[in-house]
Protein backbone atom coordinates (compact mmCIF):
# COMPACT_ATOMS: atom_id res chain seq x y z
CA UNK A 1 0.00 0.00 0.00
CA UNK A 2 1.52 3.39 -0.72
CA UNK A 3 1.76 6.65 1.58
CA UNK A 4 -0.09 9.65 0.49
CA UNK A 5 0.79 12.45 1.87
CA UNK A 6 -2.00 15.75 1.90
CA UNK A 7 0.72 18.33 2.35
CA UNK A 8 -2.12 21.10 0.85
CA UNK A 9 -4.01 20.41 3.82
CA UNK A 10 -1.18 21.31 6.81
CA UNK A 11 -0.44 24.62 6.97
CA UNK A 12 3.15 26.04 7.58
CA UNK A 13 3.90 26.98 11.09
CA UNK A 14 4.35 30.63 10.12
CA UNK A 15 0.48 30.77 8.54
CA UNK A 16 -0.57 29.14 11.85
CA UNK A 17 0.88 32.10 14.29
CA UNK A 18 -2.12 33.86 12.80
CA UNK A 19 -5.08 31.20 12.89
CA UNK A 20 -6.97 30.94 15.96
CA UNK A 21 -6.50 29.66 18.76
CA UNK A 22 -2.92 29.83 18.23
CA UNK A 23 -2.90 33.60 17.09
CA UNK A 24 -3.97 33.70 21.02
CA UNK A 25 -0.34 31.92 22.41
CA UNK A 26 1.18 34.12 19.18
CA UNK A 27 0.12 37.57 20.82
CA UNK A 28 0.87 36.25 24.49
CA UNK A 29 4.16 35.50 23.35
CA UNK A 30 5.14 38.22 21.21
CA UNK A 31 3.46 40.64 24.07
CA UNK A 32 6.16 38.60 26.67
CA UNK A 33 9.19 39.01 24.81
CA UNK A 34 8.40 42.83 23.25
CA UNK A 35 8.15 43.81 27.22
CA UNK A 36 11.43 42.04 28.70
CA UNK A 37 13.15 43.16 24.92
CA UNK A 38 11.50 47.16 26.20
CA UNK A 39 12.57 46.27 29.87
CA UNK A 40 16.09 45.27 28.79
CA UNK A 41 16.52 48.22 26.27
CA UNK A 42 15.83 50.72 28.80
CA UNK A 43 18.47 49.47 31.14
CA UNK A 44 20.96 48.83 28.35
CA UNK A 45 20.42 52.07 26.80
CA UNK A 46 20.26 54.29 29.94
CA UNK A 47 17.03 55.28 29.28
CA UNK A 48 16.40 56.09 32.84
CA UNK A 49 18.69 59.28 32.29
CA UNK A 50 15.99 61.09 30.51
CA UNK A 51 12.64 59.05 31.36
CA UNK A 52 10.43 59.10 34.83
CA UNK A 53 11.09 55.39 35.04
CA UNK A 54 11.05 51.81 33.64
CA UNK A 55 7.07 51.59 34.54
CA UNK A 56 6.84 54.91 32.69
CA UNK A 57 8.16 53.82 30.04
CA UNK A 58 7.05 50.82 29.76
CA UNK A 59 3.76 51.74 30.12
CA UNK A 60 3.85 54.32 27.50
CA UNK A 61 5.11 52.25 24.69
CA UNK A 62 4.42 48.54 25.26
CA UNK A 63 1.48 48.70 23.36
CA UNK A 64 2.76 50.48 20.67
CA UNK A 65 5.70 48.06 20.03
CA UNK A 66 3.21 45.02 20.58
CA UNK A 67 0.70 46.14 17.53
CA UNK A 68 3.34 47.47 15.15
CA UNK A 69 5.34 44.34 15.83
CA UNK A 70 2.55 42.09 15.27
CA UNK A 71 1.36 43.77 12.17
CA UNK A 72 4.96 43.71 10.68
CA UNK A 73 5.24 40.13 11.26
CA UNK A 74 2.02 39.80 9.32
CA UNK A 75 3.32 42.14 6.15
CA UNK A 76 5.83 39.48 6.61
CA UNK A 77 4.31 36.49 6.39
CA UNK A 78 1.84 37.69 3.59
CA UNK A 79 5.09 38.08 1.44
CA UNK A 80 5.21 33.97 1.95
CA UNK A 81 1.68 33.97 1.52
CA UNK A 82 1.49 35.40 -1.93
CA UNK A 83 4.25 33.71 -2.60
CA UNK A 84 2.69 30.35 -1.98
CA UNK A 85 -0.63 31.97 -4.19
CA UNK A 86 1.10 33.02 -7.27
CA UNK A 87 3.77 30.53 -6.92
CA UNK A 88 2.58 28.31 -10.27
CA UNK A 89 1.69 31.55 -12.13
CA UNK A 90 5.40 32.80 -11.55
CA UNK A 91 6.66 29.33 -12.44
CA UNK A 92 8.33 28.65 -9.40
CA UNK A 93 9.49 25.06 -8.82
CA UNK A 94 7.08 23.03 -6.63
CA UNK A 95 10.21 22.31 -4.52
CA UNK A 96 10.85 26.03 -3.47
CA UNK A 97 7.21 26.36 -2.50
CA UNK A 98 7.63 23.20 -0.39
CA UNK A 99 10.44 24.44 1.25
CA UNK A 100 9.07 27.93 1.69
CA UNK A 101 6.06 26.48 3.69
CA UNK A 102 7.45 22.78 5.51
CA UNK A 103 11.27 22.93 5.65
CA UNK A 104 13.04 25.88 4.52
CA UNK A 105 16.39 24.09 4.86
CA UNK A 106 15.83 21.67 2.23
CA UNK A 107 16.43 24.46 -0.36
CA UNK A 108 18.82 27.40 -0.23
CA UNK A 109 16.52 29.64 -2.13
CA UNK A 110 13.93 28.72 0.50
CA UNK A 111 15.80 29.79 3.01
CA UNK A 112 16.62 33.49 1.13
CA UNK A 113 13.47 34.06 0.45
CA UNK A 114 11.81 33.33 4.15
CA UNK A 115 15.27 35.86 5.46
CA UNK A 116 14.01 38.48 3.37
CA UNK A 117 10.52 38.48 4.28
CA UNK A 118 12.24 38.06 7.91
CA UNK A 119 14.31 41.00 7.15
CA UNK A 120 11.21 42.96 5.53
CA UNK A 121 9.17 42.74 9.02
CA UNK A 122 12.09 44.12 10.98
CA UNK A 123 12.58 46.91 8.83
CA UNK A 124 9.18 47.50 9.32
CA UNK A 125 9.11 46.97 13.07
CA UNK A 126 12.20 49.48 13.18
CA UNK A 127 10.02 52.09 11.37
CA UNK A 128 7.17 51.86 13.16
CA UNK A 129 8.98 52.32 16.49
CA UNK A 130 11.28 54.69 15.43
CA UNK A 131 8.83 57.03 13.59
CA UNK A 132 5.84 56.57 16.51
CA UNK A 133 6.50 54.74 19.22
CA UNK A 134 9.81 56.32 20.82
CA UNK A 135 9.30 59.28 18.54
CA UNK A 136 8.15 61.82 21.68
CA UNK A 137 9.52 59.29 24.58
CA UNK A 138 13.44 59.42 23.09
CA UNK A 139 13.98 62.40 21.46
CA UNK A 140 18.17 62.17 21.12
CA UNK A 141 17.61 59.93 17.35
CA UNK A 142 20.62 58.31 17.67
CA UNK A 143 19.62 56.99 20.90
CA UNK A 144 15.90 56.20 19.64
CA UNK A 145 17.96 54.33 16.33
CA UNK A 146 20.11 52.02 18.91
CA UNK A 147 16.46 51.74 20.56
CA UNK A 148 14.84 51.00 17.33
CA UNK A 149 17.46 48.52 15.53
CA UNK A 150 17.52 46.63 18.83
CA UNK A 151 13.81 45.62 19.21
CA UNK A 152 13.50 45.32 15.23
CA UNK A 153 16.69 42.67 15.52
CA UNK A 154 15.46 41.05 18.34
CA UNK A 155 11.65 40.73 17.73
CA UNK A 156 11.79 40.22 13.97
CA UNK A 157 9.66 36.90 13.28
CA UNK A 158 12.34 34.40 13.31
CA UNK A 159 9.70 31.55 13.94
CA UNK A 160 9.19 31.67 10.18
CA UNK A 161 12.49 29.64 9.75
CA UNK A 162 11.17 27.15 12.26
CA UNK A 163 10.25 23.91 9.49
CA UNK A 164 6.86 22.84 10.08
CA UNK A 165 7.93 19.22 9.79
CA UNK A 166 9.25 19.32 13.02
CA UNK A 167 5.76 19.63 14.05
CA UNK A 168 4.03 16.93 11.03
CA UNK A 169 4.70 13.37 11.48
Amino acid sequence: MRKIKLYNIIFPIWFLLFLPPVIIITLIGNFTIDSLVIMACFFVFRLGNIQNNLKTFYKKSILKVWIFGFLADIIGASILFLLEMVGNYLKLPNELITAIDYDPFSHPVAVVIIIFSMLIAAVFIFVFNYKFTFKKQIEDKKLRLKVAITIAIITMPWTFLLPTKLFYH
